[in-house]
């Protein structure tokens, strides 16, 4: 696998030509439309087969994983044609192994919400070992306010992924409640409530584990946060269900403020399963202009989360998504467009953009003008992608996490495939 960065007077057909591969398949990897004009400075990811199969009458995706010791699931994940169709045909060329081989193996986390596209979400399931469906909430008296799941959960079990449910304190109008969360956490019979119900809910549903995400809580509510995740530890645990937790991004114990001050690393890393840090929105809908997800500034996250929590229970959350913003920022004024990556080179291409890198940041953006208005662009490519990958590498999490899969981000399912095993627990 390797990484070309375009050129001017580079096209799909010189760049395939260059480096021994099929335009279809450098289409295929980089999520490109059948006619799309490529930007100079626009990363793609070049995926070098090592071993290749042509099929022969008679053959299975069984009998030829079989035959080379992989999975039926390794095969799809190498050659994403077959996700919709697996029907073999005779001469067809399928992908058994890619050159440099597998970094290791890491656990993959994508978080969807009901209404994702079906396109979209199988696309992206083969390389998921956990999928967060986001997200069920409560009532005042315990009821569960449900996600319509039952369409992503199926889809789920169909490619082994761990249907996981979210739990969160959101309220009727979208945001994390603070005095919700603080009546669950002080209130032990409604903890029994809400949790007996989400019990019965994963074992009707299909789930395979619960995930807290509880954002904003009060700082004087921290201890009752630790006894509530360690009741559902309690409950769930001998019914075979893990716990996890959703941590804001901290560099330090006393970080104050709101989102941090409640979320005790070393506490809550001792009571679950698994943990995600929450490693993104530096940028942000109303903030200053900047990377989503700057790799200097999520290190120092990881960091210290390590130094707090088994890193065998850290998922290093990466963003799957970039901020347009006019220019000029004014704060408390400016409100950046959300944009998908592959919406973004897009949107360079419409525009004439040129992408540029920042070598900090470890993001790529670049700047355009739009009815007389400036307007500057960051998000993720192959590149910013594989340093976040390297950094979970170096420090030895678990895996990664992507907030999240609703936006197709063809380039990032293609590195995983090419470089890491992706661990499965169904």
């Amino acid at each position: 696998m390797l990484i070309h960065v375009v050129r001017r007077g580079d096209t799909l057909w010189s760049i395939a030509r260059r480096y021994g591969v099929s335009v279809a398949r450098l289409r295929s990897d980089n999520g490109l439309t059948e006619n799309q004009i490529l930007v100079v400075g626009q990363a793609l990811i070049v995926t070098l087969p090592s071993e290749v199969y042509t099929v022969r009458a008679g053959d299975t995706l069984y009998s030829i994983a079989q035959s080379y010791g992989v999975t039926v699931l390794e095969l799809i994940q190498n050659n994403p044609e077959l996700i919709e169709n697996g029907v073999l045909r005779p001469g067809q060329q399928l992908t058994v192994a890619f050159q440099g081989g597998k970094r290791r193996s890491i656990a993959v986390k994508g978080y969807a919400y009901p209404t994702i596209r079906r396109e979209v979400l199988r696309r992206a399931l083969p390389y998921l070992t956990y999928l967060s469906v986001f997200s069920y909430g409560f009532t005042e008296s315990g009821e569960l306010i449900p996600a319509d799941d039952r369409r992503l959960i199926a889809a789920a079990w169909e490619f082994g992924a761990a249907p996981i449910l979210v739990f969160t304190s959101l309220d009727e109008s979208g945001g994390f409640s603070t005095a919700r969360a603080s009546r669950l956490f002080s209130d032990a019979a409604l903890q029994e409530t809400v949790l007996n119900n989400l019990l019965s809910a994963m074992r009707e549903r299909g789930y395979m584990g619960l995930e807290m995400d509880f954002e904003y809580i009060a700082p004087d509510d921290a201890q009752g946060y630790q006894a509530f995740l360690r009741r559902a530890v309690e409950v769930m645990g001998p019914n075979g269900y893990t716990v996890s937790a959703d941590l804001a991004p901290k560099t330090r114990a006393d970080q104050p403020g709101l989102l941090y001050e409640a979320h005790d690393y070393p506490a809550i890393g001792s009571i679950v399963d698994r943990v995600l840090l929450m490693t993104y929105e530096w940028g942000y809908t109303y903030g200053p202009p900047m990377a989503v997800a700057p790799v200097d500034q999520v290190e120092k996250v990881v960091r210290y989360a390590v130094s707090a929590i088994d890193p065998g229970k850290i998922l290093m959350g990466v963003p799957n998504y970039g901020y347009d913003w006019a220019l000029p920022y004014e704060q408390g004024i400016s409100r950046a467009e959300n944009i998908g990556n592959q919406g973004a080179v897009l949107r360079a291409a419409r525009y004439g953009a040129e992408i540029e890198f920042d070598e900090t940041a470890q993001s790529p953006f670049y700047y355009y003008y739009s009815g007389g208005t400036r307007h500057v662009v960051w998000f993720e490519d192959v590149r910013s992608i594989d340093a976040k990958l390297r950094l979970a590498d170096r420090y030895g999490v678990l895996g990664v996490g992507y907030w999240n899969i609703m936006r197709a981000f063809a380039q990032n399912w293609a590195l995983l495939a090419a470089r890491y095993s992706i661990a499965k627990v169904i």
